[in-house]
């Protein structure tokens, strides 16, 4: 029974979908930093190369920044190179900013989506534990972080020492040249260490991803107990699901037996109307049959078919509401009338007998007993008076 027990408590299952959208609804979404910073590296280069003037205006305001004393004994005043600076950033915010920020927002949504929740920011004074951030430290997840920390490092530090080995000879050469030659020199190694690092990040992000994306599930697996207490949660307890089911096939097979029954009207000698809402058809033959049988009966459109073919088929008929809605809900189709509605009964079909003979005679009284007083969704109503007139 424990090892049952503790099998059920491992969580091996794949997360529910419902598990997943709670996830996200408390703000826990698949999310890569790694990708945040390709993505922004990649657009940012992208940017700068259609948008060449900036890079001019950056060489120009740098050059001035490092002609500083030379400006100040020539009596110019170093304010000019500080708003020309100022200027630039302002631009680099407009041009720059709102694309990266779109495009990180893209990239993110592509990833895992976005779902701000204030449950994710919900201070709690577990986080303030100092043992459960050295257990963040020393996890599984602390380590794959420090994987991706030395990863970072062996990958774009390679890369970098690669493509300045490759060019010694030129970056050797600019200490015996002017400063616009250095510069320029310098901006035509961009875009091959631009390339180099963008390559490698890309693959630690791609790494990163598969990462986040395993671990995000792994954290969201369910026991076999969280999947039946889900189920139950959703779905209901599976007895009283049961019992609903079967209380909805029972009420589609007696609406079908109900739209059936209509087709045996030509065997019935008398119905029973509310006057529109319930119907019911009845066959009795004195010597032939013991007790009065329930040929067809009907609510709402059955009611209304049973009394129109009633009439084509010339069968006598009576409005009795409270006997009609008695034998509704105490008898079946097929069935004989209960022993407690006979008295009631036999005076209507008495009045309809002599009503088919072409007697003019007032409607009598109908006594039915109290505890078979129904209103027209099958309630009992216990009324005291018993008589429909």
């Amino acid at each position: 029974m424990a090892e049952d027990k503790d099998e059920s408590q491992e969580k091996t299952q794949e997360p529910s979908s419902r598990k997943i959208q709670k996830a996200e609804e408390e703000g826990k979404v698949v999310t890569s930093k790694e990708m945040g910073v390709f993505v922004v590296l990649a657009a940012g280069v992208i940017l700068m190369y259609i948008t060449p003037f900036f890079v001019t205006d950056f060489l120009e305001i740098l050059k001035d920044f490092f002609r500083f004393g030379i400006e100040l004994k020539s009596g110019h005043s170093p304010l000019e190179s500080i708003k020309k600076a100022i200027s630039l950033i302002v631009k680099v915010v407009l041009v720059f900013g709102v694309p990266l920020a779109i495009v990180c927002i893209i990239s993110q949504l592509l990833i895992g989506g976005i779902n701000f929740s204030l449950k994710a920011v919900h201070w709690k004074i577990s986080k303030c534990n100092p043992i459960s951030g050295i257990k963040k430290i020393i996890s599984i997840k602390g380590l794959v972080d420090l994987g991706k920390s030395i990863l970072k490092v062996l990958v774009l530090g390679g890369i970098s020492f690669f493509v300045i080995k490759q060019n010694i000879p030129e970056i050797t050469y600019l200490t015996t040249t002017n400063l616009t030659s250095a510069i320029a020199k310098i901006v035509s190694f961009f875009p091959e260490v631009i390339i180099g690092l963008l390559l490698g990040l890309a693959l630690i992000a791609a790494i990163d991803i598969a990462w986040q994306k395993y671990d995000y599930i792994k954290s969201l697996r369910m026991s076999h107990q969280d999947i039946k207490d889900e189920y139950k949660e959703t779905d209901g307890q599976p007895e009283v699901k049961q019992k609903i089911r079967k209380l909805q096939m029972q009420a589609a097979s007696k609406s079908a037996a109900e739209n059936a029954s209509v087709d045996n009207l030509s065997e019935a000698t008398a119905i029973i109307t509310n006057p529109t809402h319930f119907a019911i058809a009845l066959k009795y033959k004195v010597g032939q049959s013991e007790a009065p049988l329930i040929i067809a009966k009907g609510k709402g459109k059955v009611a209304e078919r049973i009394i129109e073919k009633g009439k084509k088929l010339r069968i006598g008929s009576m409005q009795s509401p409270i006997l009609a809605r008695a034998i509704y809900y105490t008898g079946e189709i097929g069935e004989e009338v209960i022993g407690k509605l006979y008295s009631a009964v036999a005076v209507a079909l008495a009045y309809i007998y002599k009503l088919d003979n072409g007697e003019n005679i007032e409607k009598p009284q109908v006594d039915v007993p109290s505890e078979l007083i129904f209103d027209e969704f099958g309630n009992n109503e216990n009324e005291d008076e018993s008589r429909d007139v």
